[in-house]
């Protein structure tokens, strides 16, 4: 942390390390970062969806991907998925996630390389008090019917990337 900001990764156009710099000046300058967002499914086929919290000053009040952040400085993606299910949603699994796919750092994106990751997870969810307001399993075929019609309510980057998960 540096004056109270937290260090994330600013990368290149090739997601190579360039060095540290601070989470608001990253999203102010538009410099490339690394995030990850990981889909929670349960054995049902069910994935778990959080509703950002209405104090978030990025898309604050919608539906959002199970657990997402930013990749600190000297942080693996692998090691961020891990702590933000921990964080997020109470989910400390040694367990392996596994790595999806990669989005490319461009406007869309915020200029955030997003890898995604998939778990599968049936225990208890404590969602991180102040970052979610609320969270819950949905079907496929309920999220398919929200995104068809339109989207509303969902993050831009959710949008984006369960288009890609589909294969849209």
């Amino acid at each position: 942390m540096v004056n109270g900001q937290e260090l994330i990764c600013q990368v290149d156009e090739s997601d190579q390390m360039i060095g540290p710099c601070q989470r608001s000046d990253a999203h102010r300058l538009g410099l490339r970062h690394r995030a990850v967002h990981i889909l929670v499914f349960n054995s049902e086929g069910e994935l778990f969806l959080q509703k950002r919290s209405g104090t978030k000053d990025v898309n604050p009040g919608l539906w959002d991907t199970s657990a997402a952040g930013h990749v600190d400085f000297g942080e693996s993606y692998g090691e961020c998925a891990r702590r933000e299910l921990a964080e997020e949603l109470g989910i400390e699994s040694q367990a392996a996630l596994e790595p999806l796919f990669k989005l490319e750092a461009n406007g869309d994106t915020g200029w955030e390389f997003v890898q995604v990751y998939q778990a599968i997870h049936d225990g208890e969810i404590s969602l991180e008090a102040g970052e979610i307001d609320e969270g819950r399993w949905f079907g496929l075929s309920e999220l398919e019917t929200w995104i068809a019609r339109g989207g509303e309510g969902l993050t831009p980057s959710f949008q984006i990337l369960w288009a890609r998960f589909c294969g849209i």
